[in-house]
């Protein structure tokens, strides 16, 4: 059995990198896939009542469950049958890469935005941190 984490955001290179990831699962049988989308906290830097807070979590969260319904649905018309979501929340690199650990992935498939290496090493990036820290092989996809 070989299990792939993909980090779907809803943008272009993650659903490039569904695409890569499905392009690999046609040449190994018996691929199980995790969809997993992460989503930042919610700050408490501002002073809002916490019926405010609790509005905007749920907004967010179903904000990440459209995310993952959208993705599901393309990896299944993609032929990634053995696929199945997970949501969490926190820092993007670190989530990643304790999901691929928890779920004992195979491999880790992302999107990357493709900023050129001086940007990546002014702004950080998530792609580069996962690269970093993951125990597992990274498919960056633009």
């Amino acid at each position: 059995m070989f299990r792939m984490l993909i980090a779907v955001d809803g943008s272009e290179p993650a659903r490039h990198a569904l695409d890569a990831a499905a392009r690999l699962a046609r040449e190994t049988a018996g691929v199980e896939v995790v969809l997993l989308n992460v989503r930042e906290p919610l700050g408490y830097q501002v002073e809002l009542p916490a019926y405010d807070h609790e509005a905007i979590d749920a907004a967010a969260q179903a904000r990440q469950d459209e995310l993952l319904e959208a993705a599901l649905t393309q990896a299944k018309a993609l032929g990634l049958d053995r696929a199945v979501t997970q949501g969490a929340t926190g820092a993007a690199a670190q989530e990643i890469v304790r999901v691929a650990a928890d779920r004992q992935v195979d491999q880790i498939v992302m999107g990357t935005r493709g900023r050129n290496a001086l940007g990546g090493l002014l702004l950080g990036s998530v792609a580069q941190r996962v690269v970093h820290l993951a125990g597992v092989p990274v498919l960056l996809v633009r």
